[in-house]
């Protein structure tokens, strides 16, 4: 019993919803489940009477009547760096964009047992898709074996399998070593991001490509782990590397390398130019101002909703790559 003594408020139900619009339960059934012979004046006094009662619909119930949960799932095998956690939050807005909510499950990409068990949770919720936000191999090999029942595509798996999506990593990369050349640097570093991560191989091979177009000789190649700490760390190998420019595979790790070299009496870009990756919002607000490559994260979550939604009749625009942005800003210069 309350404080007041007042027994609880009894939820509304469809019985009610059907005596306020003057319609029957089933005609309120054919309206929940968006049947199409509803008349236009129809469905809208009873979504009017539903929206006065405070009426909310059960996806469970529903989906025991129509097969059709409107719920896709998202299995995270790492939500802790910037471009899964930002894809995650923009898959969510997509799909509810076009009446859709998220189910998420995360699980260790290391362990195949828990990917397989995540899986399996979001299938007996009765999803009617999946999202795997996948930048690491192993998410990969252990869905591999695993018949799932439902339409999946993968995030952040550049090119490996039909149906995984991604920004394109190469040519951002690319992009990145591009504007160094391009401003006359020719001895370029590439601080690289961890080895099991896909999208780290291919900013990786972005890197070699570019070079190797513009007949330039690759400078070092050092490994970094994604974190501001890791650029920090890699300040002496660069600084004793002699290049006059790096491109750093993540923003964060190029926020550390600024705050290293800046240590180390060198100036950024006068000394060394600096070019990363991701665009993070403080991008724009590091000393100084970070030239570095945007990904369209709302533009892949769409393509993402839009390719599951559509099965095996998704466009071919839906799964193709996302086209990375060069954003120029104040860390590039001439070398001198």
């Amino acid at each position: 019993m309350s404080g007041s003594g007042q027994a609880p408020q009894r939820t509304a139900g469809v019985r009610e919803v059907a005596a306020l619009a003057g319609v029957s339960r089933q005609t309120v059934s054919r309206v929940l489940n968006e049947h199409p012979e509803v008349a236009t004046a129809t469905r809208e006094r009873v979504l009017a009477a539903m929206a006065e009662l405070g009426y909310r619909m059960n996806n469970a119930a529903r989906a025991l009547g129509t097969r059709r949960s409107r719920t896709l799932g998202v299995l995270a095998s790492d939500a802790l760096q910037y471009g899964p956690s930002r894809s995650i939050a923009a898959i969510e807005a997509s799909a509810r964009e076009v009446g859709y909510w998220v189910s998420a499950a995360f699980a260790d990409a290391g362990d195949a047992a828990a990917v397989v068990s995540a899986v399996e949770h979001l299938v007996a919720q009765g999803v009617e898709g999946i999202v795997v936000v996948a930048p690491h191999a192993g998410t990969l090999e252990a869905l591999d074996e695993l018949r799932i029942g439902v339409p999946v595509v993968t995030l952040h798996s550049s090119d490996r399998g039909a149906r995984g999506l991604s920004v394109d990593q190469v040519a951002g990369a690319r992009l990145a070593v591009a504007a160094l050349a391009d401003a006359g640097h020719t001895r370029i570093a590439h601080l690289a991001g961890p080895a099991d991560w896909l999208e780290a191989e291919s900013r990786a091979d972005g890197f070699t490509a570019e070079l190797a177009a513009r007949g330039l000789e690759p400078g070092p190649v050092l490994a970094g782990d994604w974190s501001a700490g890791s650029g920090y760390s890699a300040t002496a190998a660069i600084r004793d590397s002699r290049v006059t420019a790096v491109f750093a595979a993540n923003d964060q790790m190029a926020l550390g390398l600024l705050g290293g070299l800046h240590e180390a009496g060198l100036s950024v870009p006068g000394d060394i130019s600096v070019v990363g990756f991701d665009d993070v919002p403080d991008a724009a607000y590091y000393w100084p101002k970070l030239t570095t490559v945007r990904q369209d994260f709302d533009e892949l979550a769409r393509r993402a909703v839009a390719a599951l939604l559509g099965g095996a009749d998704a466009a071919a625009s839906d799964l193709a790559p996302v086209e990375p942005v060069l954003v120029r800003r104040d860390s590039i210069a001439t070398p001198r």
